[in-house]
């Protein structure tokens, strides 16, 4: 077992390449990451959120979130839940992102 200690870059790193298919914004840029922990067994837990309640996407997304993160060497069990509270708001997204939005890229 790797005795590297994982860090919220570490996890927020890999969940930077999951996109929104319907998007071009990854989901961090989104502001879809609302916490992530990592404990001392770097077991990681992830709250996010999506764009709108029903999300057709949402279980997609979900589980490439997961992937990204089980792919980190050294990573222990991966839990990524679903929330709704607080509700997601065009607020959350980065600066960097609603450029890219405005510029239609």
């Amino acid at each position: 077992m790797n005795n590297v200690k994982l860090s919220e870059k570490d996890i927020y790193s890999a969940l930077s390449e999951v996109y929104d298919p319907e998007i071009p914004i990854n989901i961090v840029d989104l502001g879809l990451i609302y916490n992530i922990s990592v404990d001392e067994k770097n077991n990681v837990d992830v709250d996010m959120t999506m764009t709108v309640r029903g999300c057709p996407m949402h279980a997609l997304i979900t589980q490439q979130a997961k992937k990204k993160i089980e792919e980190i060497e050294g990573v222990g069990n991966v839990n990524v839940k679903l929330v709704w509270d607080p509700p997601w708001t065009p607020d959350r997204i980065s600066k960097e992102a609603k450029e890219k939005l405005q510029k239609g890229e």
